[in-house]
């Protein structure tokens, strides 16, 4: 990536900011990410290829940025997010297919193009297999690139989108890019969706970010808490109410429902909804047919709905405290937001991001050492990407230094935090394991233990070694053996009694 690339900000969502690349403008390229024009990234071993390219896609209006290789593409990739990646047949290490198969794996949605010098049949044949859009042979004559460049963009699901619709999630996790590629696929229709998850995994972004790639964008997009509300107020709140304000007047508020017209509402914690709301929710939404046609028409209102919650609708329906006809029409587009701890490799790019943002404008910046942001990494995080944010938040508050030490992160997560082991720790734990319930299992038998573990016996003593482990205590004490040593105990007693 271009490093002399001006940044551009985009809010991240818990009142924090993340700066993402724009890319090399040329021509008359728009100032801000909102006036939305394609992004390109251009993946060649040589230079000077790459910045006429750049030139050309520049001057067409796109955003365009470059990377040497393949490593550096996914890189790229995973925090720039192009809508178009034209990448070149002969690399190394990794070749061009190489590069297209791993984007097709992390991002199926991405337009590749393959650009040769070498062009043949059997390689246009490999490309278009492996979920190339086009092969282009070198050199390539201006309008053939723009051409095909411009059909590849039209066929990419995010061209119709203006802005950037997921700019304020911050992932490049494979299992929070499926995720995201759901809510994309169901921004295209007015279909409701339910967002699962535990608390603090970011629910409300995702039903931004499918407000934002829906045709609704333009419309409004309103949140209602279901969760701590009487249900009188949250009746209110959701279909409104005419409230006296005193002399003999009255204020109509439309509520919630009507105010969200041809835009998104979003029913946060949607579980806690009472079930008599439920029902009226239900009718509003026209899916009643028993509900009183003059209700209905009342308080129906063109809305796309979202639902978010933390509980297990599936249990509150079995126990019949949730509504059949809400149940199944949020069963048809669920999405479940992961947890922090299911993706890890997020959890460095957070960190950066909410350092940036968490410092005092016109402090000294400061940063985690490596082994801070390895603790942070593998630490449990039950309260998701928000305990997370107030952690950094925390400690760029209360430390001293500019470089905060893994001795600082650990007090500031205090003695009882669980930490996850690494990778040998929790080898070492489960192979320890399976040896004493292997020598359990035989009394402490090594040759039938070896066989059990399919090693040889001269091996299995090796690993007993490792593990300090002895057979002799695993052995049972024979019964005889018992017997005897029991009357030899007893024999003064019995003495003494006679």
């Amino acid at each position: 990536m271009n490093s002399n690339t001006p940044p551009v900000t985009a809010s991240l969502g818990l009142h924090i900011q993340v700066k993402a690349p724009t890319g090399r403008k040329a021509g008359h390229l728009p100032q801000s990410v909102q006036n939305h024009c394609a992004r390109i990234l251009v993946v060649d071993e040589d230079p000077a290829l790459r910045r006429l390219m750049m030139v050309r896609l520049g001057a067409a209006n796109y955003q365009v940025e470059s990377a040497d290789g393949a490593q550096a593409a996914l890189n790229a990739c995973a925090t720039w997010r192009p809508h178009l990646v034209i990448t070149a047949l002969r690399m190394k290490p990794m070749d061009g297919l190489g590069l297209l198969s791993e984007l097709k794996n992390r991002w199926p949605d991405m337009s590749v193009i393959i650009l040769t010098a070498h062009g043949s049949i059997p390689d246009a044949v490999r490309a278009t297999q492996c979920g190339a859009f086009g092969f282009l042979i070198k050199p390539i004559e201006k309008s053939e690139l723009l051409g095909q460049v411009q059909r590849a963009i039209l066929a990419s699901p995010f061209t119709y989108i203006k802005g950037d619709w997921r700019a304020d999630i911050v992932s490049r996790s494979r299992l929070m890019d499926d995720r995201l590629g759901r809510a994309n696929r169901a921004a295209r229709s007015d279909v409701s969706v339910l967002l699962s998850g535990e608390n603090g995994t970011g629910k409300e972004l995702f039903a931004r970010a499918i407000h934002a790639a829906s045709t609704r964008r333009g419309k409004p997009f309103i949140v209602v808490k279901c969760r701590n509300h009487a249900e009188e107020s949250l009746e209110a709140e959701l279909f409104g109410s005419t409230e006296d304000t005193g002399g003999g007047e009255a204020a109509l508020n439309p509520g919630a429902f009507r105010a969200a017209h041809g835009g998104t509402l979003l029913l946060d914690e949607i579980g806690d909804l009472p079930l008599r709301l439920q029902a009226r929710l239900v009718g509003a939404l026209g899916e009643d047919r028993e509900s009183d046609d003059h209700l209905r028409n009342a308080t129906s209102a063109d809305v796309r709905l979202i639902c978010s919650t933390s509980s297990n609708l599936k249990s509150l329906h079995a126990a019949g405290r949730f509504h059949d006809d809400l149940y199944y029409r949020l069963s048809v587009s669920p999405i479940e937001v992961p947890p922090l701890g299911r993706r890890r490799e997020d959890i460095p790019l957070l960190i950066s991001c909410f350092l940036e943002q968490a410092a005092e404008k016109g402090g000294i910046g400061k940063i985690y050492s490596p082994q801070a942001v390895q603790l942070l990494a593998t630490a449990e995080w039950p309260g998701n990407v928000r305990q997370l944010f107030d952690l950094v938040k925390q400690n760029v508050a209360l430390s001293q230094d500019s470089l905060m030490s893994e001795e600082f992160v650990e007090k500031s997560l205090g003695s009882g935090a669980s930490r996850l082991p690494s990778y040998n720790d929790a080898r070492d734990q489960f192979s320890r394991d399976y040896l004493v319930r292997n020598l359990q299992s035989t009394s402490g038998n090594v040759s039938k233990s070896a066989r059990l573990a399919k090693r040889n016996r001269t091996d299995f003593y090796k690993l007993l070694t490792r593990y300090r482990l002895e057979p002799d205590d695993y052995k049972q004490r024979r019964p005889h053996t018992a017997k005897k040593a029991s009357k030899r105990r007893n024999l003064p007693r019995e003495s003494g009694l006679r």
